[in-house]
């Protein structure tokens, strides 16, 4: 069905003429990837159309000064992109995310869209090209290395204002959990199965150290991802752009956002990979595990609160059940557990596309941006909550402590002062009369009372020692 005539007006690209929303800042070659690509709602994020406005406004800004274009064509293009870069234009970036693998449609959207505010700025109308997408927005680039650029620099941005910050705040409320519960003594558990006793709070400082080292790995993916492909134009050789175009944008980029970024050392591999961008989805993956490990640790540690481990108290933050009254829920983890889930499988689309690099170019950048971009902002968002909602109210109980005494496990120490056979019958009989290893290990070892205390104490054995050895020591 055509639309009304007053309802769209004619726009031009090199295919010819389309009709086009009379209201839209977009053109031709948008409406034809709308027409092209009805596949989803999915559509960029709002970070990468930001660094979209960012890279055009950069480029027009090095464009003027090197005086490719016009300088006052070229503040026009400035002052639009300012407006794409303060989010005022996002109801123009209309595109599918599954469209051309280049993304070229999505750089003609952000060309065409600047384009035409820029020549209204001037005081033309939407189409007159008083500001040409190609000739003056676009001057120097392509997409080919926009893109790309486009890719890095919004997960780059994502990851140092959302995700590292979430996960200090994550890091330091698990840090405060540790020192909390440092005096809480437990059973530890290796293969489901009852192990040597630990404190609380060792167990909550191999959860900080999953965080810290989450960071570490984040702030190398960075000095990656801080490589842009601007430059390279449409095979990496640099045709039609000016030599030293890349790395003054890049310069300029790095003082409008506060992050350092700069050309990549070489063209070839960053247009015609995503590599380095693997690699960092790699970190978000390797991110999902450390925290769906911690989620669900916290989910056992809490079950009950009866006939569960019970160890420790979870806040109750809703009711847990329809039909059962009373029943409390660890939704929080649960939730974390679901953004885990969706950040593992985003990896695994990354991954695949990652591979779908043929010669000079990948040809599923946008995938790979929209994927990248919703497990950052969904695991920020998810440790942000956790820190919040649940690390910070947890509780230990008393089960953990008097668990120990009951545990088999104690026998460990005896080990070296008995024997490993010796301490493992000792440990048998217990679990089979249901008496604890002391009150066996009195009966059949010659030890005294005394030795027993020193031996079977719970807190010497949450450091290294020999505490139960002969010499005492």
């Amino acid at each position: 069905m055509s639309q009304d005539a007053q309802d769209t007006r004619i726009e031009r690209d090199s295919m010819g003429e389309m009709q086009v929303p009379v209201h839209a800042y977009y053109g031709a070659s948008t409406q034809r990837a709308v027409l092209n690509f009805p596949i989803s709602d999915l559509r960029f994020s709002r970070e990468f159309i930001r660094a979209l406005g960012q890279i055009k406004q950069s480029a027009a800004w090095v464009n003027r000064e090197l005086g490719h274009v016009d300088a006052q064509i070229a503040d026009a293009i400035i002052q639009a992109s300012q407006e794409v870069i303060d989010g005022k234009l996002d109801d123009h970036f209309v595109l599918d995310i599954f469209q051309t693998g280049s993304g070229t449609s999505t750089n003609m959207n952000a060309n065409e869209v600047i384009a035409n505010r820029a020549s209204e700025i001037l005081g033309g109308s939407r189409g007159s090209r008083k500001v040409h997408p190609n000739d003056h927005v676009n001057f120097g680039q392509s997409s080919n290395d926009v893109i790309p650029s486009a890719i890095h620099l919004s997960a780059l941005l994502s990851i140092e204002h959302y995700l590292i910050p979430a996960l200090l705040e994550l890091q330091q409320t698990l840090s405060d959990k540790t020192d909390e519960f440092y005096s809480v003594i437990k059973t530890g558990r290796t293969h489901l199965q009852d192990a040597t006793p630990i404190r609380l709070g060792q167990e909550f400082s191999g959860y900080t150290g999953q965080i810290e080292r989450a960071i570490i790995r984040l702030n190398h993916a960075q000095s990656e991802l801080s490589e842009l492909a601007l430059g390279g134009t449409a095979v990496g050789t640099g045709v039609n752009t000016d030599p030293v175009f890349a790395s003054r944008v890049c310069e300029r980029l790095s003082n409008i956002t506060g992050v350092e970024v700069r050309e990549t050392s070489n063209h070839f591999q960053s247009q015609s990979t995503l590599d380095n961008v693997v690699e960092a989805s790699g970190v978000l993956n390797t991110i999902a595990v450390s925290l769906m490990k911690i989620a669900n640790d916290i989910r056992w540690l809490g079950s009950g609160p009866r006939a569960g481990i019970g160890e420790i108290e979870l806040p109750a933050v809703q009711p847990g059940s329809s039909i059962m009254p009373g029943k409390v829920n660890p939704v929080i983890a649960e939730s974390v557990c679901m953004v885990c889930a969706q950040a593992i499988g985003n990896h695994t689309t990354v991954t695949v596309a990652g591979q779908s690099g043929n010669f000079e170019i990948n040809v599923m950048m946008p995938v790979v941006a929209y994927n990248v971009l919703q497990s950052i902002n969904l695991l920020a968002a998810a440790s942000r909550n956790f820190s919040r909602q649940c690390i910070s109210g947890l509780k230990a109980t008393t089960r953990g402590p008097e668990m120990v005494e009951r545990g088999l496990a104690i026998c460990t120490s005896l080990a070296p002062v008995i024997g490993y056979d010796a301490a493992a019958d000792i440990s048998k009989e217990a679990h089979k009369t249901g008496r604890t290893v002391r009150e066996v290990a009195r009966e059949k070892t010659s030890l005294t009372e005394e030795d027993l205390d020193r031996i079977l104490n719970p807190e010497s054995m949450t450091r290294p020692g020999l505490e139960g050895g002969p010499a005492g020591g």
